[in-house]
């Protein structure tokens, strides 16, 4: 099997030209070519009224090994590799003491389903709930304002993920193609085939609900078990007597006062779990500040983004609702970018705790919504959290968010309604009245104020160099009835959970595996899934180690 990469057609083109560029690319006739399929597509807009789509195929000819040695020196005529999934164990007939996977967000789901298919029967425990109930609770605080703390965007079955664009795809290097085995197990739970090859995949929520609940029957199928609204307050350690100051992971106790003996946890928590941080701390696990970024939510209406990036091309099939990524980088050393893009989506109420607001972005499959929203944020260092630069509290970095999220809630008028300003007002450095032509989508509701209270005055005043710089590269970016919607703060985990690179356990503790998001190994969806597989992996070698 043959990979060719850089095949180039018209946006335009008909089903027969991507066979008749094969022919062409191979010098071969239609007789020696036995099938072929789609591995990616992508287009290149920077010419926006002539976008090229940019194809990578698998292709099998009759003389694969010929056209090998022929093409040996053109780097787009490779052999395919291998991005079948390869299980690295297999439990053993009886265990003793089964793994456990703390969050069921897609790194936990995805560390409990390699588990589970490896036969290790995991338990997994996560302190919201079913992703049905969870979203009628998610639903329910933006109607009516009513903030389940234990159930919400961020917490409960299919993490934070859930309630977001569904964006599947990553930049981390993937040499084992695990990437593959995400999107695969995603299609076998119901998601669209075009996941496979669409350069900038993503699902939509509704349809991710229905996939985790098929995912997770997988999981109870190969003898795994659920269990919801299992809050872990405390984790266990033994002292090894092996002299080296280290400890083991001996079990766990549930909120309700339950213990679970245990010698192998995965720490799948997702960045919001502060309080669990706090435990982990407080038990000495090693941990340490980083970087994240805070910022605003920017809304257009999607037809400006569309016309900018796509021109008379706009609502093509092929390309949907167009998306975008920028970055800045601005005179007072700060970096302002666009993260989390939902193309035709809305902004949406992301709190989990009282007393504070949070903003996030989402998308369903359709991108159909009237306006497109994003991110826009200012990159905050840990020597930020404290006015005099100490860096000596590595948890500081939680209220510093939280300082934020509070001051939010201030403005919006203490009952969970966001505080909005249009562009060209905060621009100005004037209060905004009411929207103009772009309507604010977050609910339950918005406040018009100036954010310049908002945020520290540094960030303030990147993110008013960086507008008028975006407006540069897409026409109508700080148009002036364009809305912000404040405040986003969980762009990233404001920690990292330190691990071991070899046998990614805790670098003080054996059998703790810090997973995925909230452990500072992971920046989405996709990336989860990918640490979940690897930290399932390493728990079933380090599991099998024990036993021989």
């Amino acid at each position: 099997m043959l990979r060719l990469t850089n095949i180039k057609l018209d946006l335009n083109h008909q089903p027969q030209d991507l066979e008749n560029a094969i022919l062409t690319k191979l010098n071969i006739d239609q007789s020696q070519l036995v099938n072929f399929t789609v591995f990616k597509r992508g287009y290149d807009a920077r010419k926006k009224n002539n976008i090229i789509l940019m194809y990578t195929l698998d292709v099998e000819t009759k003389c694969d090994e010929e056209l090998l040695a022929r093409f040996e020196k053109d780097q787009h005529v490779r052999v395919s590799p291998d991005t079948s999934y390869h299980f690295v164990a297999q439990a053993p007939e009886t265990i003793t003491k089964r793994p456990v996977v703390i969050g069921m967000g897609p790194c936990g789901l995805f560390a409990g389903l390699i588990l589970a298919q490896m036969g290790f029967k995991p338990i997994i425990l996560e302190r919201g709930k079913e992703v049905r109930q969870r979203t009628k609770d998610t639903f329910g605080f933006w109607r009516k304002k009513i903030l389940n703390t234990e159930s919400n965007v961020q917490f409960g079955e299919g993490g934070a993920g859930t309630f977001s664009d569904g964006k599947l795809y990553s930049q981390v290097k993937d040499p084992k193609h695990y990437s593959r085995k995400v999107l695969n197990e995603f299609v076998d739970a119901g998601a669209p085939d075009e996941i496979l090859y669409v350069s900038k995949p993503h699902i939509g929520t509704f349809k991710l609900v229905t996939m985790v609940e098929r995912m997770r029957a997988t999981i109870t199928e190969l003898g795994g078990e659920i269990r919801f609204e299992q809050r872990v307050d405390d984790i266990h350690f033994e002292e090894l007597n092996d002299g080296s100051g280290k400890r083991k992971v001996v079990g766990l106790t549930l909120a309700d006062g339950e213990t679970i003996e245990t010698d192998a946890i995965a720490l799948a928590i997702g960045h919001s779990a502060r309080d669990t941080f706090k435990m982990l701390h407080e038990k000495d696990v090693f941990i340490k500040s980083k970087p994240f970024s805070v910022g605003f939510r920017i809304e257009h209406e999607q037809s400006v983004i569309d016309e900018a990036r796509f021109g008379k091309n706009a609502g093509h099939p092929i390309l949907g609702a167009a998306d975008y990524k920028l970055v800045h980088h601005c005179k007072n050393g700060r970096s302002v970018y666009s993260f989390c893009m939902c193309p035709g989506g809305t902004v949406v109420a992301a709190a989990s705790e009282e007393g504070r607001v949070v903003t996030n972005g989402m998308s369903q499959y359709s991108r159909h919504e009237r306006n497109a929203n994003s991110a826009i944020v200012v990159g905050i260092d840990p020597k930020d959290y404290h006015p005099d630069g100490s860096t000596d509290d590595v948890l500081a970095g939680i209220e510093f968010q939280r300082r934020l999220e509070e001051q939010a809630y201030k403005l919006g008028g203490e009952s969970y309604d966001a505080p909005c300003q249009l562009v060209g007002d905060f621009l100005a450095g004037r209060k905004s009245g009411e929207h103009g032509s772009v309507e604010p989508s977050y609910k339950p509701g918005v406040k018009y104020c100036d954010l310049s209270e908002a945020l520290p005055d540094y960030a303030v005043e990147a993110i008013r160099e960086a507008l008028p710089a975006f407006e540069r590269k897409i026409k109508g970016f700080s148009m002036a009835e364009a809305t912000l919607t404040a405040v986003e703060t969980r762009t990233s985990s404001p920690i990292q959970i330190t691990r071991d690179k070899q046998t990614l356990q805790s670098l003080n503790t054996d059998g703790l595996f810090p997973a995925g998001e909230g452990a500072g190994y992971a920046g989405g969806i996709l990336s989860a899934g990918i640490d979940g597989i690897k930290v399932a992996e390493a728990m079933a070698l380090a599991m099998l180690e024990k036993t021989e």
